[in-house]
């Protein structure tokens, strides 16, 4: 996937200073254009959650972050963090509560 398009399904309006920021994501993520497609699939599946995924402002990775107020729908979109971390083989480090980082994809 072309890192313009990937930045548009994020949400972002594509610019040389983000389209760089995505590349340190690519190559700090190990793995990377094994699971892309299914980050994209991730970020779709948690809107209905009020949560997304995300270019990190502080780390080369990208981020989850779970932002419902709602415990029950906050749970759910953990599920499906917790589903795709498993079925898809990813690592994932945890921030706090809400927010998770995507490190790589192991096999």
């Amino acid at each position: 996937m072309q890192r313009e398009a990937m930045l548009i399904q994020l949400g972002y309006m594509p610019n040389e200073a983000l389209k760089t920021q995505l590349e340190k994501v690519e190559n700090n993520t190990i793995g990377y254009k094994k699971i892309e497609k299914h980050i994209m699939d991730l970020h779709d599946h948690l809107k209905v959650n009020d949560s997304f995924v995300a270019l990190s402002n502080s780390r080369d990775l990208l981020k989850i972050k779970v932002e419902s107020q709602s415990k029950e729908v906050a749970q759910e979109a953990h599920e499906k963090i917790r589903h795709f971390e498993e079925k898809f083989k990813v690592t994932l480090s945890i921030e706090n509560d809400n927010t998770y980082y995507i490190e790589s994809y192991h096999h």
